[in-house]
């Protein structure tokens, strides 16, 4: 049996929004047409780009060298005791963008970002059931916070508590009635309760819903695809998220290679995870991918 065939336990968390698709090994012209910006704003920042997080500030304040595509996009800053802040990247911004915070002592507010923290940070269910109470906590003080819902459902999912998480979500959505992020995590508790025809339709209800850019709905399908054995059209879904996410995941790319190498197109597959490597010669799957690649092309791929 391939390496790759074996299991490589990956996790995707909150991303959202997604258009195109391209192969792998077919990305370099848009990478290289790509505009590039970075974020001045507080230290140690958290930062999206259209709902999807492109990392942390330094202590600084920077986040150099994000890569996003053409037309409008949707730039969003917390930091730590900081009121978030939302501004538009104009379809022809590129370079330095400044994001001013503003200081808040808004209780709810400063108990979301602790949870969200303490979620992305969890390493066990201790740490997890901690980042739930601090979400409850933010709930009571405010109970319309779609954010927090989504929040904890996030984190229920992963103490496996999926009728809590549902409920989490049907409270997002009285407080927010159209809401990707909350669809897209709806799909994936449904397909880790193996509801798939129920993951499949709250996936492409997140898609609508962002009007075709949603990352994590993609992967979502894609996995689903990946569980019935329908190895190409994972692929093709992987695909999409790889380019709405500007060739910036490289896990995404770990995925794409072994779907592409469970349908026997390991030429394809070669391709990915090349690009997996390219993105993270230092990541924690990089030793099992080159182990992966070596073997393929010891057999030397026809397809």
């Amino acid at each position: 049996m391939k390496l790759g065939i074996l299991a490589l336990t990956v996790v995707i968390a909150a991303l959202a929004a997604i258009n195109g698709a391209q192969r792998a090994n077919r990305l370099s012209g848009a990478e290289d047409s790509a505009r590039r910006v970075t974020v001045i704003t507080e230290p140690n920042a958290i930062v999206w780009i259209d709902e999807i997080r492109r990392g942390s500030t330094d202590s600084s304040g920077r986040l150099s060298d994000l890569k996003v595509g053409s037309g409008v996009h949707a730039l969003r800053v917390r930091a730590t005791g900081f009121k978030e802040s939302s501004l538009p990247i104009s379809a022809t911004q590129r370079g330095e963008i400044r994001a001013r915070l503003w200081r808040t002592t808004d209780e709810a507010e400063l108990l979301f970002q602790q949870a969200e923290s303490a979620r992305e940070t969890a390493r066990d269910d201790v740490a997890r059931q901690s980042a739930a109470e601090l979400y409850r906590r933010a709930l009571k003080v405010r109970a319309a916070f779609p954010a927090a819902h989504v929040g904890l459902a996030r984190v229920l999912l992963d103490l496996n508590d999926t009728n809590g998480a549902l409920e989490e979500i049907d409270a997002a959505r009285r407080a927010r009635a159209v809401y990707p992020e909350a669809s897209a995590v709806e799909g994936r508790v449904y397909r880790e309760t193996g509801q798939t025809d129920d993951a499949i339709g709250a996936f492409n209800r997140a898609i609508r819903e962002a009007h075709g850019f949603q990352p994590e709905s993609h992967v979502g399908i894609g996995r689903v695809y990946e569980d019935k054995g329908q190895y190409e059209l994972a692929a093709r879904e992987f695909d999409i998220a790889i380019k709405q996410l500007s060739d910036t995941e490289p896990v995404i790319y770990q995925m794409l290679g072994a779907a592409y190498e469970k349908s026997g197109n390991n030429r394809e597959a070669i391709a990915a995870y090349e690009n997996y490597l390219r993105l993270a010669p230092n990541g924690s799957l990089a030793p099992a991918v080159r182990s992966i690649v070596d073997q393929l092309k010891s057999e030397r791929p026809d397809n």
